[in-house]
């Protein structure tokens, strides 16, 4: 057997075949999953994408471009050591079984800051949800959301987040489908977006303080709610919710505070809802105690 023998030239060329492929990965601070080996599925292409990314001590951008593609549950975290921003253009699309996403959620951004989704491209969860878990300084803008089996999105202990032209879409008869949750979060805005369900648009939360919900078109679904509150010990107060310019159509209810009876209590107080037009609602405004 003979021996091949490497000289430095070689060496030197590999290591140019490697900072050449590294560039042509990110180009002007783009990081386009495509130039990860991004195939059908794009599960690990967008995790390399986002690491690279998240690495880069100038503003990056994650580019999903237009097409179709699988994803299979993902976790993108930070912290990042500078601006980040996710640009979805194609559509992508969860796991139809269940059974692999354990845990219920599908995409999960953690601990990010200085972060923005964006792009005209779509979460097509086919029973899945997306969760935003300690994000801050951050905007989700002309995103679409179909078909979560549970809550759509869930927001908890994020500061300073903006839902802009967010749409999400899944049938009216869907159970438990609520469109945006939030819970223990401070300074959320929901400006001029759609949310068609089968449970509430929104709903809020212990701990929630300074949620805006401005411009929103909400139906079919259970409409705007605050609560359940007082299921569990020690939750935190809600306050300054401010409803201003909604349309409400087909729901089952419109503004609603709901609490549950007899349990452990909680306070909900500086509520305002103001320019609320309702159509086809059965119960407009409604303070009541729920068994579920």
């Amino acid at each position: 057997m003979g021996l091949e023998v490497v000289s430095p030239a070689m060496i030197s060329f590999s290591l140019f075949l490697l900072l050449a492929s590294t560039t042509q990965a990110q180009s002007n601070g783009v990081f386009d999953v495509t130039k990860y080996g991004a195939g059908k599925d794009i599960t690990e292409a967008l995790t390399n994408a986002w690491k690279s990314a998240c690495a880069s001590t100038k503003p990056s951008k994650v580019l999903i471009p237009r097409g179709t593609y699988w994803l299979r549950k993902v976790t993108l975290a930070g912290p990042c050591k500078a601006a980040i921003k996710l640009q979805v253009d194609g559509i992508l699309q969860a796991p139809v079984d269940p059974n692999k996403l354990s845990g219920g959620h599908w995409v999960n951004f953690r601990y990010v800051d200085q972060f923005t989704l964006s792009g005209r491209g779509t979460f097509d969860g086919q029973g899945k949800n997306i969760r935003f878990d300690y994000i801050t300084n951050a905007l989700v803008r002309d995103i679409t959301t179909l078909d979560s089996k549970n809550f759509h999105v869930n927001v908890l202990g994020c500061r300073n987040l903006t839902f802009q032209h967010f749409t999400v879409r899944a049938p009216g008869d869907s159970v438990n489908t609520d469109g945006i949750h939030i819970g223990r979060s401070t300074g959320i805005y929901i400006i001029d977006s759609k949310i068609s369900t089968g449970d509430d648009c929104i709903s809020v939360g212990d701990g929630t303080e300074e949620l805006h919900i401005t411009g929103v078109t909400c139906g079919p679904g259970h409409g705007i709610s605050v609560g359940s509150l007082g299921k569990y010990p020690n939750e935190k107060p809600v306050s300054g919710i401010f409803v201003k310019n909604c349309t409400i159509s087909d729901t089952t209810n419109g503004v609603r505070i709901k609490s549950w009876p007899a349990l452990y209590g909680g306070v909900a107080s500086n509520m305002h809802f103001e320019d609320i037009v309702m159509n086809n609602v059965q119960n407009p405004v409604i303070i009541s105690k729920t068994m579920k």
